[in-house]
């Protein structure tokens, strides 16, 4: 302090040169910048990551104004004093000027600033100071000679710097709240109180801290401007006049109002929503709901020429798929880095040829047919990080391969067939392809779908239902589920399931049943996708003959918990035959396996194959199910010896099998072998008959058999049966109900009923005089059976030689289908029911079914007898008909 001639007090500096008063200056700027990061789209917090900027509007222009008032008067000061700096510790002085300003001001100059500021302060601070946290500040740390670098205060020291500028802070506004009432007083000892209780109150260290800020409030208060100009300029062109805005009240559109009032509390809980503009008001909701999802009507007032983002999928030209002999291209996108990818590669060069014949063979076959090429994503879900992937560190350890084999030939077969293929093999690559917007999946996929199909499994399924969430259910008719043992409809339709107790870890995904492809036809509710086997040519299969060890046999069980409990079976298998083993284990820890079986341990995949052809005999321990080994031993030449099961094993009963969504009972270890194939090269027996067991083994040893592979296992019946998939089955566009001659005049035949018994038979057909409607398979196909009770429809067409065809279910789901297989009906009633359409054994009551997806093959009743749709098939083909080609 001096005194002047008046002995009146004078204050040294001017009080916008105190340091205290500075560090109150940039302080509020401080708090102001962390508030804009907080709430600044979540661009700087963790906690609100993604946010909109319009999400802030309100706030952001009062708190502007904050900012740019402390920041104008500010340079206005500064531009008219001395501005002084002056340490704790000394009394030295760096003036900006060589100017000699008078370091006085008056009484009221000072309560004018102090009010002034008052009114800048107490605009914001007391409404948000105490909602931030210091974890949620940030702070800028600057070094000399290095740039500014933002930090985020965390550790102890940053703590209690804010911790120490927040007590400051609320102190100088206390103050001030009083100064600001002495406009008239000449209380000027009230200023020096306030001098020196900002020194009091005033950390080490902290202008060097805060001073970076300063530089940067004036930047931020410019974007902050920039953002509402922006918002402001956006709202001109999409908001309209509130008139505009009102919600529609149209019928066709009855949830529009209700999503309206859900937006208005929820549109900030996904990022994505600010993505597609929405930014709080009506119109944004309107906007987003009627051209990005599609529960209101378009705005009238809208430019009608925006894109909109409901088309299903792209409509760009379509070009003729051709097909592809080389596999570079392939194996360059599917990559490495995991030994999962490494196998299914080795298996792709391995089979390179094998797919080029195949590939000539069907372009000769389809040389007159125009296929389009089809633009597909393959995304293998159980290989990606996020789903675990327990699979790749297996690869070498004797873990399983089935499902990698299969999806190795899936790859292959597509890019065989000349379509446009994407690969991906993590969820990012995921969002990548399919233009996931960014958030939590609340939002459908930007614009049109890339894809025609999309190959996946179960888990990649769910991780699309994760991350385009609203869009799944648009889309899903595009999607194809590889699902090694098959999903039947009752566990797939999840009101159904949930109301009658189908407990399932996989299903209730309300798909088409014919969407989930397995790796054996076992489930005629499902699409058989199947895989393919090595082929051998005329001089592999002559030397197969010549090196053929009668008595050798090899064990089907690569880890060593699969030989336990068989002591007994081996011993007796081990008078007649030399027996060899491929199972895994470690440096200096041999397997627990007999001592009179040879260990090759872990073979590649060529090895295996080389021990296969010279070896008689291939022995399944009862697990692994429905593996691919089996059909490759009998590729090879071998015969197939595998346990029958007693009681047959399902979901109900067994341990493995509980949680997948179908009922189906499992005979033996490979039904498909045991059913399609059979003897001399499949053999099935009770492993606890001893005696069954000893004759069996002598009867292999006189039994010569050739190699056997069925035509639906090769390239070529791989590439015929996956391309009729690709160029028939439609699930997107729904053929409205067929109807019933009692409830339509538009029946197609001119005759009451369009089913005819077949001569000497209980079944019926179309009647070739009457015009079939478009369905593939053909109606053609077609044969019409009545179950016996409790019997499935799986089973009542097997029994006749024939395949469950669950696309005819809709054309015999009608009274005539009752007439025609000459069903007396005293009443007929429509119910949501697996079973249906049946009748009732007793009161001949007649089912129709009520729900499409429910339509199933699987399912018995003790009840009822079933109507069951059944149809002819290919030689070697199960998949297609006789006429689907």
């Amino acid at each position: 302090m001096a005194f002047n001639s008046d002995g009146m007090t004078v204050v040294r500096r001017c009080l916008l040169t105190f340091k205290p008063f500075r560090i109150f200056v940039v302080g509020l700027g401080f708090f102001s910048l962390c508030f804009l990061m907080t709430s600044l789209g979540g661009q700087f917090s963790a906690k609100r990551l993604g946010d909109s900027p319009f999400t802030i509007r309100t706030e952001v222009i009062e708190w502007r104004n904050t900012i740019i008032c402390i920041i104008m008067n500010n340079k206005h000061n500064n531009n008219n004093n001395t501005t002084t700096t002056t340490t704790d510790n000394n009394e030295n002085y760096n003036s900006t000027n060589n100017n000699n300003h008078p370091k006085k001001t008056s009484h009221q100059h000072k309560l004018a600033d102090f009010q002034f500021y008052h009114a800048c302060a107490t605009q914001r601070w007391r409404f948000k100071a105490s909602r931030y946290s210091a974890l949620q500040l940030a702070a800028i740390q600057t070094q000399p000679g290095r740039p500014t670098q933002q930090t985020v205060l965390g550790g102890p020291e940053s703590r209690g710097v804010l911790r120490k500028i927040s007590d400051m802070l609320e102190i100088i506004l206390k103050r001030i709240d009083t100064l600001a009432k002495l406009s008239n007083s000449s209380k000027s000892h009230s200023l020096e109180e306030l001098s020196s209780t900002l020194e009091r109150f005033q950390p080490m260290g902290l202008v060097e801290r805060i001073q970076a800020i300063a530089q940067n409030v004036s930047e931020m208060a410019v974007r902050v401007e920039q953002i509402l100009q922006k918002s402001k300029n956006g709202a001109t062109g999409r908001d309209g006049t509130a008139g505009q805005c009102e919600i529609p009240k149209d019928p066709g559109y009855p949830d529009c109002a209700s999503k309206v009032d859900w937006m208005r509390a929820r549109w900030t809980s996904d990022p994505c929503y600010s993505f597609y503009g929405v930014d709080g008001s009506d119109c944004s909701f309107l906007i987003y709901l009627s051209e990005v999802e599609w529960f209101c009507p378009l705005l009238a007032w809208r430019n009608q020429s925006i894109p909109s983002y409901n088309p299903i999928i792209s409509n760009t030209p379509k070009t003729q798929a051709i097909v592809r002999a080389d596999m570079g291209r392939l194996l360059e996108q599917i990559g490495s880095g995991k030994e999962s990818l490494s196998f299914m590669r080795r298996r792709i060069r391995r089979l390179a040829v094998q797919w080029a014949v195949a590939a000539r063979r069907l372009d000769e076959r389809l040389s007159s047919q125009q296929r389009q090429q089809k633009k597909v994503l393959v995304h293998v879900g159980f290989l990606t990080e996020e789903s675990g992937d327990v699979f790749s560190p297996k690869v070498l350890k004797g873990g399983p391969l089935g499902e990698m084999v299969q999806w190795a030939d899936i790859l292959s077969a597509l890019h065989v067939l000349g379509h446009d293929l994407k690969i991906s093999l993590s969820v990012k690559e995921l969002q990548g392809f399919l233009g996931v917007p960014p958030g939590r999946g609340s939002c459908p996929l930007r614009g049109p779908l890339p894809f025609d199909l999309i190959y996946t499994d179960y888990h990649g399924l769910q991780q699309m239902k994760q991350h385009i969430g609203l869009s799944l259910k648009k889309h899903k008719c595009h999607i194809r589920v590889i699902d090694s043992f098959g999903t039947e409809p009752a566990y797939n339709h999840e009101e159904y399931a949930t109301l009658h107790g189908y407990r399932t870890n996989w299903g209730y995904w309300n798909l088409n049943c014919r969407q989930y492809m397995t790796m054996f036809p076992h489930t005629p509710d499902n699409s058989f996708m199947g895989f393919v086997a090595e082929e051998l040519n005329h001089t592999e299969r002559l030397n197969i003959q010549r090196e053929k060890v009668n008595n050798m046999a090899v064990i089907y069980g690569k880890e060593a918990s699969m030989w336990k409990g068989r002591d007994k079976f081996l011993t007796i298998l081990h008078r007649y035959m030399a027996i060899h083993g491929t199972v895994y284990y470690e440096a200096q820890r041999p397997p627990e396996i007999p001592a009179f079986v040879r260990n090759h341990g872990l073979l590649p995949q060529h090895e295996l194959q080389q021990l296969l052809r010279r070896a008689k005999l291939f022995v399944g321990f009862g697990f692994p199910y429905e593996g691919p080994a089996p059909l490759e031993a009998i590729a090879n030449g071998c015969i197939f010896l595998q346990p029958k099961f007693y009681p047959p094993r399902s979901s109900f009963n067994n341990e493995f099998f509980r949680g997948k969504p179908m009922s189906r009972e499992v005979s033996s270890q490979h039904p498909y072998t045991e059913q399609y194939i059979g003897r001399p090269h499949v053999i099935t027996v009770d492993y606890n008959n001893s005696e069954e067991v000893e004759a069996t083994i002598k009867e292999i040893l006189n039994t010569k058999v050739e190699p056997f592979l069925a035509y639906e296992y090769t390239s070529e019946g791989m590439l015929e049966r996956l391309n009729s998939y690709i160029q028939h089955q439609d699930f997107c566009h729904i053929s409205p109900p067929f109807p019933s001659s009692n409830e339509s005049k538009l029946w197609p035949g001119n005759p009451p009923n369009p089913f005819v018994l077949l001569p000497n038979s209980t079944g019926v057909v179309w009647a070739s005089n009457v015009s079939a409607p478009a369905s593939w398979p053909p109606l053609s196909a077609l044969r019409l059976l009545l179950s016996p009770k409790a019997t499935s429809c799986v089973k009542t067409c097997q029994d006749s030689g024939l395949i469950c065809e669950p696309a005819f279910f809709p054309f015999i789901n009608n009274m005539e289908a009752f007439i025609g297989l000459d069903v007396q009906c005293e009443a007929l009633e429509m119910e949501m029911n697996h079973l249906f359409p049946a009748v009732a054994v007793k009161g001949r009551e007649c089912f129709l079914q009520k729900e499409v997806l429910l339509f199933s093959c699987a399912g018995i009743s003790t009840k009822h007898q079933r109507l069951c749709p059944c149809r002819d098939f290919m030689q070697g083909q199960v998949a297609l008909c006789k006429d689907c080609l």
